[in-house]
């Protein structure tokens, strides 16, 4: 099977992109400077480049609170232009399965915890993250739709929040999980008495490692689907306040920390159901949390610039 990975160089597709091949499949990728999803007639071209049997749906504009609170409209339209164009051309040129990626910021600000799939439409997202995750739930719609109309074979994959090695630190984008890392290394290796950490703490998320991530992903190809949306989840949930420590201990840092309340929390909790994912796709995650956050601090200290 040819399979085409948008966003195949990034941090969850480069990991997508190793089990495809590891397990005998024809997997391609290329560089948003070649081919441009905004783009209707590149994202066309793409798809008459590769001629793909199966599209996973990876490319994404992401950031962590920060930046999207500071890019709220580029996030919504590029986002939106892409699964957009992607989703169109899996129609046109017949493509036998399409796999979207989805996000847990979809979810309203208050869901029922575990989050479960039937409740994405029981409200308005959290507000930092609503223009990416109505972007995101919008392209569930598309699937179902050209599901119904034109019998595309979708599969919509709503994860939580990815970690792993080489993972986004950059300070300005990035999650939760490297922000603190880089925040805490740092501080230990400057000497630092104090690391400032946003909100109250008092938040919850969980938290899937990438690889698991990309398990699932690629399970999801060869096995029957329908449209409705499969949560992807790691099965922990963790405050912020308890994630930080957490953080500080394996690292080694012995300064103090200081939660800065005029800087908001996002979304007060995120945990999901995924029995959905047990069933359809008879997967589980296989790294503990503990395990994932130590190599993932591991990698940042051997490769941090």
């Amino acid at each position: 099977m040819k399979v085409l990975v948008t966003g195949g160089n990034g941090f969850l597709g480069s990991r997508i992109m190793k089990v495809l091949k590891d397990q005998g499949y024809d997997a391609s990728t290329f560089r948003s400077r070649n081919f441009d999803l905004c783009n209707p007639k590149q994202t066309k071209d793409a798809f008459d480049r590769y001629r793909p049997d199966a599209v996973i749906h990876c490319a994404a504009v992401v950031g962590g609170i920060g930046a999207n609170r500071v890019n709220p409209g580029s996030f919504f339209y590029q986002n939106m232009m892409m699964g957009l164009n992607v989703i169109e051309n899996c129609r046109v040129f017949d493509v036998s399965k399409v796999v979207q990626i989805g996000t847990v910021c979809s979810y309203p600000k208050y869901t029922p915890v575990p989050f479960s799939e039937d409740s994405l439409w029981d409200g308005y997202p959290e507000e930092t993250n609503a223009p990416y995750g109505i972007a995101k739930k919008a392209l569930y719609v598309m699937v179902e739709a050209y599901k119904n109309q034109y019998d595309l074979n979708g599969c919509v994959l709503v994860p939580c929040n990815l970690y792993g090695p080489n993972d986004n630190f950059d300070p300005g984008s990035s999650h939760v999980i490297p922000a603190l890392i880089k925040k805490f290394i740092d501080a230990k290796q400057n000497n630092n008495t104090e690391v400032e950490c946003w909100g109250s703490g008092s938040a919850t998320r969980e938290f899937l490692y990438v690889d698991d991530a990309a398990e699932a992903i690629v399970k999801s190809l060869s096995v029957d689907t329908d449209s409705k949306p499969i949560n992807l989840g790691g099965g922990v949930e963790i405050t912020i306040k308890d994630l930080a420590e957490k953080i500080k201990l394996f690292v080694g840092y012995d300064g103090n920390i200081a939660w800065n309340s005029d800087q908001p929390d996002g979304q007060p909790r995120r945990f999901l159901d995924v029995s959905r994912a047990k069933k359809v796709l008879s997967w589980e995650p296989k790294v503990s949390f503990d395990a994932g956050l130590k190599e993932t601090i591991e990698w940042y200290g051997a490769n941090k610039k």
